[in-house]
């Protein structure tokens, strides 16, 4: 329900005079003291449930609340109240719901209920009693019917106006009378609004004589309605006594009770009154016209029965609306395909099978086209509508080198030649010497037919007739011979493959490859083509014919063209002695740090350090490294980016840890973890230039020079990694005190040292005793970790020991007896 159940309470408590504790000091005519704050949750809930009996609309009963004075801003508050009550709600019933699902495989009547449940979703009108949008409730604000029945607690208003003037508010008591001032009691009891009015202006003429002469006029309305009681019997979802609104209709009943069952009647809905069946309602009428004749309005004590259905058939398959529909005697098949909303667009309307039931056993019929209108269902037929077939009587199809490809229509006498031209003809492409029609013979095999293109075409051969799902294939001669393409590399701005066209030419590629660069010549071209024929049984044959080729790099037209084939190669050299600019680096303790540009093929370390001004006075010459990973990437600082050095140091020694297993495995890795980085000594570079320690400067490369460094870094498997100052009168086992010692992890022969110029010392072994490496400003100690793995347990030791044993005695054994 939309609007909050509240209102039906309300509505209970205007029309039945119920009382409820929390209001029972608030007048039943002015809701206007209501706070809904001062409502607890337990009774809201109790509001609810009390509502759940009345046939009340949501809709009239929020009119009511209004019409009786309830504040505007109260009305929020109960929706608000409400909705929250209903979250709750859903919440328990959708956890119970969860808990009847993981039931179903051990009730086996949970399982029926839910095959129950999907039945009625299939019947033809179940849905419109489960439409929330869709309640039938009466319009309170109308104006009353003429026909309206008056009844006991109706309030009658009467307007005098003219020469006299009186207003007149009663209420009908239960004997069906008013007692109006100075006329007394009138009977209004069983009749109409029209009929009421007559008396009541009979009567009141005695007391207004103008009313008799026409100068006194008289209005006689209902006010607030009464409330009926509806019964609801036979086969409705919740049969019961409800109360209504006297203005309610047998679909406001139905509705409310939640309409017809599984096995209730759609089409022979009876409103009972007296004792006499007074109507026979029809849902399908609503459903299907949307006429609502026999909707009549209920009065009190009316019996709405719901008997159980007679006959019900179902059709599936290509129709509009495939389901379980109720029949009539007399309704033939045309009236159930009516129901069902007739055909799909894809139907096949020819024949229809239909399952029947038999006394012993089941059969299938067929009904044709002309029997739906005589053909009568029985109850439990099942129609199935199929699709019509997936081919076509009268088309064939033409692919290939046409003007207009696809699918045609079969004429009678169609013929090759003139399926050719609704085709537009063929286009210049096409493979003039042989065609094929693919022919679907009886048995759904298949047969190929060729033709001669051109012997069609010209007449000089004989016209092929066509049959139903012929396919027709004209080549292209593209199609029948291999992709030429051409590739150019080289001093190229766009080299790579392009297609090859007939007399194109080598300056014709460069041009559509970009054109030369700076660097390129034009001499020397080089030019491979396949060999076609060549001598295989030679060992020296050849494989591929090479031309050299010497054009003018402004590609003069004038000049002498050299025509290119399919599948050429082209090589297009750089010019003699063109070099590009490469460009170094040096950062750190230097006079002028920055790029640096190399300008003699032979230039070193130390010219490059010469050039930037020498070293500072706080160069710390001995942590010079030399990174050299390809072209230089400046950020246009001239400083050591100390972040970069700092992650490339992690990155060595966690590189080591999981690698490394001994010393020897140390310096096995070693060139591995320089990485891009040359350990030097700047220190006898710079004091023997032009040595073999003098490495010679390739592009990218980039020379590091640290400041002085006074501390030396503890990692590794020590109780407390730590940076210390550097003392060069301390060795390896001093900087390992200074993190607290090895642990018990630590593996001692896995020490090593990482200098600061990025080279590696590791411990080696001398007899029995390790020999560590020294120790440098800027070093870094690393001491490894034992390898994890379990060590065998005492009793898997004895039981190895005690195997050794048994397979000696057994050797033993073996050997004394072939002595013997």
């Amino acid at each position: 329900m939309k609007i909050n159940k509240i209102f039906s309470l309300l509505a209970l408590f205007f029309i039945l005079g119920l009382t409820v504790p929390v209001m029972a000091q608030v007048n039943p005519q002015n809701l206007s003291n209501i706070r809904i704050d001062d409502l607890s949750d337990d009774q809201i809930r109790a509001f609810m449930k009390q509502a759940e009996s009345t046939g009340m609309g949501d809709a009239q009963l929020e009119q009511i609340a209004q019409a009786r004075g309830m504040r505007a801003e109260e009305i929020p508050k109960l929706r608000e109240r409400v909705n929250k009550l209903k979250k709750q709600t859903a919440g328990v019933d959708t956890k119970q719901s969860s808990n009847n699902e993981r039931k179903l495989n051990y009730e086996p009547e949970s399982v029926k209920e839910e095959v129950q449940a999907g039945e009625r979703s299939r019947i033809f009108g179940a849905d419109l009693f489960k439409n929330s949008n869709l309640t039938f409730e009466p319009n309170l604000n109308m104006a009353t019917p003429q026909n309206y029945v008056i009844g006991p607690n109706d309030e009658i208003l009467i307007t005098i106006f003219g020469n006299s003037e009186a207003n007149y508010n009663l209420k009908v008591n239960p004997e069906g009378n008013i007692n109006v001032e100075y006329v007394g009691v009138i009977q209004l009891g069983g009749l109409t609004v029209e009929a009421a009015t007559s008396r009541i202006r009979s009567r009141m003429s005695k007391v207004y004589p103008g009313l008799a002469a026409g100068n006194t006029k008289l209005n006689v309305s209902i006010g607030n309605i009464r409330s009926i009681k509806v019964i609801l019997t036979g086969e409705v979802q919740k049969p019961g006594t409800y109360t209504l609104p006297s203005l309610a209709t047998v679909f406001n009943a139905l509705y409310s009770s939640g309409g017809p069952t599984e096995n209730g009647s759609f089409r022979t809905v009876e409103l009972i009154r007296g004792g006499k069946i007074l109507a026979t309602l029809d849902i399908y009428d609503f459903l299907l016209k949307g006429e609502m004749k026999t909707n009549l309005r209920l009065q009190d004590q009316d019996i709405i029965r719901i008997p159980v259905y007679k006959s019900r058939m179902e059709i599936v398959g290509e129709v509009k609306r495939p389901g379980i529909f109720e029949m009539l005697n007399g309704e033939s098949f045309i009236d159930l395909l009516n129901f069902s909303g007739d055909f799909k667009e894809a139907a096949f309307k020819a024949r229809i099978k239909v399952l029947k039931n038999t006394d012993t056993e089941r059969k299938i019929s067929d009904i044709t086209l002309a029997q739906f209108a005589e053909y009568k269902p029985a109850t439990g037929d099942k129609f199935f509508v199929d699709k019509v077939l997936e081919r076509f009587a009268n088309r064939v199809s033409i692919t290939g080198a046409v003007f207009r490809p696809g699918e045609y229509e079969l004429e009678p006498g169609l013929s090759l030649s003139q399926l050719l031209k609704k085709a537009e003809g063929l286009k210049e492409d096409a493979f003039m010497q042989r065609g094929y029609i693919t022919r679907l013979l009886s048995d759904n095999q298949t047969q190929l037919i060729s033709f001669d293109v051109a012997g069609i075409t010209n007449g000089t051969t004989a016209d092929i007739p066509l049959l139903r799902e012929d396919f027709i294939n004209i080549s292209s001669i593209f199609d029948l011979k291999e992709e030429y393409k051409v590739t150019i590399d080289g001093e190229i701005r766009q080299p790579g493959i392009f297609d090859f066209a007939e007399n194109m030419t080598l300056e014709a590629l460069i041009l559509k490859s970009g054109g030369f660069k700076e660097s390129a010549t034009g001499q020397r071209i080089e030019i491979s083509r396949r060999v076609k024929n060549s001598n295989l049984s030679s060992p020296s044959a050849l494989i591929a014919t090479v031309f050299q080729v010497n054009i003018e790099k402004d590609l003069n037209f004038n000049n002498p063209k050299f025509e290119l084939q399919p599948f050429d190669i082209i090589s297009v050299r750089s010019s003699i002695g063109y070099e590009v600019q490469r460009q170094v680096k040096i950062e750190g303790e230097v006079l002028y740090p920055g790029m640096y540009t190399i300008t003699n093929k032979d230039e070193r370390v130390s010219d490059l350090v010469q050039r930037a001004g020498g070293l500072t006075a706080l160069a710390y010459s001995k942590g010079a490294s030399l990174k050299r990973e390809g072209p230089v990437k400046t950020n246009g600082k001239n400083v050591i980016d100390q972040a970069e050095e700092e992650k490339n140091k992690l990155d060595k020694l966690q590189r080591l840890q999981e690698t490394a297993k001994d010393s020897v495995d140390i310096k096995n890795q070693q060139g591995i973890l320089k990485n891009v980085y040359v350990g030097i000594n700047l220190d006898k570079i710079l004091e023997s230039p032009g040595t073999k320690m003098d490495l010679s400067l390739e592009e990218g490369d980039i020379l590091r020079i640290p400041k002085q460094l006074q501390t030396v870094k503890v990692n590794g498997e020590v109780l407390y990694p730590v940076t210390t100052i550097f003392n060069e009168n301390r060795g390896f086992k001093y900087y390992i005190s200074q993190g607290g010692g090895f642990s018990n992890k630590s593996l001692k022969r896995r020490s090593y040292v990482i200098y600061a110029n990025g080279s590696v010392k590791s411990t080696n072994k001398i007899f029995f005793f390790n020999n560590y490496p020294a120790i440098e400003p800027g070093a870094e100690l690393f001491v490894g970790k034992k390898d994890t793995s379990q060590k065998l347990s005492a009793q898997e030791l004895l039981g190895i020991t005690t195997g050794i044993a048994s397979l000696g005695a057994i050797i033993l054994g073996v050997l004394n007896l072939s002595a013997k």
